[in-house]
């Protein structure tokens, strides 16, 4: 079952996946009436210092795509300070993106080592094991992060763990992380897209059809969300709808395989 859009989305699910807690988690330092203070730069040791502006550099890098150079300032960062937790995180980023597997996961591991309650890590060693197809320790991962209250990205770790799920065949528990993850976010377009295919590929239309529809009636449509929603729309035979999202796709986006395939009436391949 094919889950994701097209390559402008796929970078931008990358982008909301993998890129969490780079480089701007904040640390705690001493004790004040039971309370934590956060780390400021008057006592921010200059190890730590040192290798924060190497991290924050490096991860500029690897948002511009420059790999090996994000990659040498990660290991700059982690010579002036090797207990940093966070430039293990974007190492692990950055080995995934070179493919080298092993490395990736050492520097996950290493991270969470440091820092055990670091969700952003554990939700970027969740997706890692995922594309290793290790569902079980990838579902393990991604509750861990979604466990975290503080944890800001839940919503992104439930769509995660529910592209996850689909892959290992659990769908019911793949719908259940989409619904939830959409409760949460129902502006993103990932999570909307997904949970509708889901629905359709299961028979339960008229749910397929009010999340799509949401999606296609927001400036986030592309030509594989309507050709989705015309795929629906067709199969609860409302022509009039397929038609008003046939014109759609024909003017914004006629040189798609998905207007091909409007053209040819191949609805159900």
């Amino acid at each position: 079952m094919k889950l994701f859009g097209n390559a402008a989305w796929i970078c931008t699910f990358w982008g909301a996946v993998l890129l969490t807690g780079c480089a701007h988690n904040q640390g705690v330092s001493s004790m004040a009436g039971g309370k934590a203070d956060i780390v400021t730069e008057s006592d921010e040791p200059d190890t730590r210092r040192r290798a924060r502006l190497r991290l924050e550099l490096a991860s500029g890098y690897f948002e511009q795509g420059q790999t090996n150079v994000a990659l040498d300032e990660l290991k700059q960062a982690l010579v002036a300070d090797p207990n940093f937790a966070e430039a293990y995180n974007l190492r692990g980023l950055v080995y995934m993106r070179l493919n080298d597997i092993p490395l990736a996961e050492d520097s996950f591991r290493r991270a969470l080592t440091l820092n055990p309650r670091d969700a952003d890590v554990a939700h970027n060693y969740g997706w890692l094991l995922c594309q290793q197809a290790r569902y079980r320790e990838s579902f393990q991962m991604f509750g861990q992060a979604i466990a975290n209250p503080t944890y800001g990205g839940q919503a992104k770790s439930l769509m995660a763990q529910g592209v996850c799920q689909v892959r290992a065949g659990q769908l019911a528990e793949a719908e259940q992380s989409f619904t939830r993850s959409y409760q949460m976010d129902a502006g993103n377009p990932l999570t909307g897209y997904n949970l509708a295919h889901l629905l359709y590929e299961r028979g339960e239309l008229t749910r397929a059809q009010f999340y799509i529809r949401r999606l296609n009636n927001s400036e986030l449509a592309n030509a594989e969300t309507l050709w989705l929603g015309m795929k629906i729309e067709q199969r609860l035979n409302n022509r009039e709808v397929v038609s008003q999202l046939g014109d759609q796709l024909k003017k914004r986006y006629g040189q798609s395989r998905e207007a091909a395939a409007y053209e040819k009436g191949a609805f159900n391949e």
